[in-house]
């Protein structure tokens, strides 16, 4: 369950730093073209959108590195990366899969209680 863990949590990273870098960059093509934000709009919250864009992909990574050896914080972190991508992006076509990705990860992460280490977090 760990390698699960780490596997959907790297994954989940990757896919969450493209939706991250076109949150991150549509919010500055607003700020800087106005008209932009007429024609298509602007998100809720903009500035939730930044600091998520970059932290939510960045706890995916680390949290599936850290499942192998330690998978109470592991899954903690992916739990904490899917909420917060769904947090500022909802569940959407482009996010479904990294939300998806990094919650079942951190499941299985906190799921693996003793079967890899003789250390378990239970």
């Amino acid at each position: 369950m760990r390698n699960a863990a780490l596997t959907l949590g790297i994954i989940a990273g990757v896919i969450g730093m493209i939706v991250g870098f076109f949150g991150f960059g549509y919010t500055e093509l607003v700020k800087n073209v106005g008209e932009v934000e007429e024609m298509f709009g602007m998100f809720d919250d903009p500035q939730t959108v930044r600091i998520v864009s970059i932290l939510a992909p960045l706890l995916a990574i680390a949290g599936g590195a850290m499942a192998k050896a330690r998978a109470l914080w592991g899954g903690i972190l992916l739990l904490f990366s899917a909420a917060a991508m769904f947090h500022a992006f909802g569940f959407n076509v482009f996010t479904m899969f990294p939300i998806a990705f990094a919650g079942l990860g951190g499941v299985l992460a906190l799921a693996a209680g003793k079967p890899d280490e003789p250390k378990a977090h239970f």
